[in-house]
């Protein structure tokens, strides 16, 4: 892609997302995840129904009347944005491909936490490791975030959650706000799920396309498997074949909610051509 053309992208995804990121997430985004702790920001003469645990006994005796001490949530967190690039993310049977609503959806929550002065890190994964970005702060991290979403290309086509979660484990030490933004057509994720959702509050965002949840009657159509390369023949006009499609997509569907469910870790399902905003509003209201 030329500098230009990826510019223009760039810029495109900034001014839609950070609209919504600036009026419509940055409140919501603030009360759900709340900050490390509480930490001592002034005191202030005892008004009545304070707390006495709170009066600050060394000011109170220098003026002798009573002060507490008032204390602030400390904000900074560090969010981490896990993206699936693998190449299931490059369907789309409507106006956009998966992989560009994962891009917005990334873009929103990255300019979201910058509202809060929140470090915003990246990583990309396939059944590899493609790219890390450690957390930083600012505008032009997020943009060099954004660049790498649009325009990265993939070693491999292939899906590995459970693999991209290890890596997690091993690059983020403390705590933090972790979406985890895919497809989810994988399987055996749930041991290192539950791992990482103990030590991060962590959501995943699973993006689908209609046309993934059935195969229509087109009669002998010949396909290709996004992941791995194959291609075969599908006698699409066969009951037993659509069935069995529908079975195994279904499959892939339940292991994610309720392997997320059973780990305690948040999840929102957002089709191609539904609103990800209201998806997204509604699960930070919930939180909240």
């Amino acid at each position: 892609m030329e500098t230009k053309e990826l510019l223009k992208k760039v810029r495109k995804i900034e001014i839609k997302t950070r609209r919504l990121s600036d009026h419509i997430f940055s409140g919501e985004y603030h009360t759900s995840f709340k900050g490390r702790g509480m930490t001592f920001s002034e005191v202030r003469q005892y008004q009545y129904g304070d707390d006495v645990r709170a009066i600050d006994w060394n000011v109170t005796a220098k003026y002798n009347e009573p002060y507490v001490k008032v204390f602030e949530e400390e904000r900074e967190l560090t969010m981490m944005l896990m993206v699936d690039c693998s190449g299931s993310e490059i369907f789309g049977s409507r106006n956009q491909l998966k992989n560009e609503i994962v891009t917005e959806i990334a873009a929103t929550l990255a300019f979201s936490a910058t509202q809060n002065n929140d470090k915003i890190g990246l990583i990309l994964f396939s059944d590899q490791i493609e790219l890390y970005i450690p957390p930083k702060k600012g505008k032009y991290h997020v943009l060099r975030i954004i660049r790498e979403l649009i325009e990265f290309k993939p070693k491999s086509l292939k899906t590995d959650v459970s693999m991209a979660l290890k890596f997690l484990a091993s690059v983020q030490k403390k705590k933090a706000i972790v979406f985890l933004i895919s497809d989810f057509m994988a399987a055996d994720y749930e041991h290192t799920l539950k791992i990482a959702s103990k030590k991060h509050d962590l959501t995943g965002v699973r993006v689908y396309d209609a046309r993934e949840e059935q195969i229509p009657n087109l009669g002998m159509v010949q396909m290709q498997d996004a992941e791995t390369g194959e291609i075969q023949y599908v006698n699409t006009s066969s009951k037993q074949v659509r069935l069995a499609y529908e079975k195994h997509y279904q499959a892939q569907v339940n292991y994610f909610k309720d392997t997320f469910s059973k780990c305690g870790a948040g999840a929102i399902n957002t089709r191609v051509d539904e609103s990800y905003v209201k998806k997204m509003l509604n699960y930070f209201k919930s939180r909240a």
